[in-house]
């Protein structure tokens, strides 16, 4: 009988972590603020809806162009890319990172075959910083929340990123540094695999397998999007009725260095991932962040979101894993001066 208590306790346990802490939040959130403040609870969860459904159209296509991604095999036209000359492989790696098709967990065993297969450290590193900056969904969720103005300079400073990082890594190498990139005992990848690394078959209906690989990456990321959206824009409203206006402003609104830094450096524990993100930096803009300041959080927090950093810090050997911080940091301060000054 005295056993049976702690058994009992480890099954609610197993039990209760099946349930995603998100959706949970997202399911308690209506009744638990109408409960606490009736007052105020009707205008919370009208601006919240408003944004998310304004925003549905881009979670839409955004669903439909990484199913589309996915059935084709696109993942493939990456592995060209690290082949010939290395500046040449720098560029390309930069250009593409933002448009590829991986989950952190994927790009793992990917990144692990090219290093230790001798690709240079110099565009893999190029593809890891440009890579959670942006890509396909990431673009459309941007562009919904916050216009096609920063959407489009994000896309560009993923790429001019991946360029500094790549080449700063290639002078470094030539140097006598980062002769040993990978970890100990890190030689292959594990994990989840990167699916078909052949030519892309854009048409893709005709092959059972890739329709069913179009349902379950459309069915995935429609869900995924959801639910992060959703907590956002919970956040959004809340933020937007609860946090005085002059509170955000004095921290990260106004012109100068200052804010940009603090925006690039909290980006790491405030951001939430690449899609959730744009909903709370259109909150923070509307209670006065600054532009440059928004843009820094976003590209710090990309660079130095749990999942990416994950990624990195799992293969490469520990001086790697502080330049690619440094690089991202920095990068994310450069993006926000020059999106300061052109705004």
């Amino acid at each position: 009988m005295t056993e049976s208590i702690p058994t009992r306790a480890g099954a609610l346990w197993r039990r209760a972590r099946r349930f995603d802490a998100v959706w949970v939040f997202v399911a308690a959130f209506p009744p638990l603020i109408v409960a606490l403040d009736p007052a105020q609870a009707g205008g919370v969860l009208e601006s919240s809806l408003r944004s998310f459904l304004g925003t549905l159209p881009y979670i839409a296509f955004a669903v439909m162009l990484i199913g589309l991604l996915k059935a084709a095999g696109a993942e493939g036209t990456l592995a060209e890319v690290f082949r010939g000359r290395e500046s040449r492989m720098i560029v390309l790696a930069a250009f593409l990172g933002g448009l590829a098709p991986f989950c952190s967990c994927e790009v793992i065993p990917f990144i692990a075959a090219l290093l230790a297969a001798g690709t240079p450290l110099s565009a893999v590193m190029a593809f890891w910083l440009s890579s959670p900056v942006m890509d396909p969904p990431q673009f459309m969720i941007t562009l919904g929340a916050l216009g096609i103005g920063f959407a489009a300079m994000k896309v560009v400073f993923a790429v001019m990123l991946g360029l500094i990082g790549g080449f700063a890594i290639q002078a470094a190498v030539s140097c006598g540094l980062f002769t040993a990139p990978l970890r100990a005992g890190k030689a292959h990848g594990s994990g989840c695999g990167t699916g078909r690394l052949g030519r892309p078959v854009w048409r893709f209906w005709p092959h059972p397998d890739r329709r069913a690989a179009f349902r379950e990456a459309a069915v995935h990321n429609a869900l995924f999007l959801t639910k992060w959206l959703s907590l956002a824009y919970l956040l959004e409203g809340l933020m937007i009725h609860y946090v005085p206006a002059g509170f955000i402003a004095g921290i990260v609104g106004g012109p100068g260095i200052s804010p940009i830094m603090i925006g690039a450096v909290v980006g790491a524990p405030a951001y939430l991932n690449g899609y959730a993100a744009p909903a709370l930096v259109s909150g923070f803009m509307e209670q006065g962040m600054s532009p440059g300041a928004a843009m820094a959080f976003m590209i710090g927090g990309s660079v130095t979101s749990i999942p990416a950093m994950a990624a990195v810090f799992a293969l490469v050997a520990r001086p790697i894993f502080g330049m690619y911080l440094a690089l991202g940091i920095g990068g994310a301060i450069l993006s926000g001066l020059i999106f300061a000054a052109v705004n």
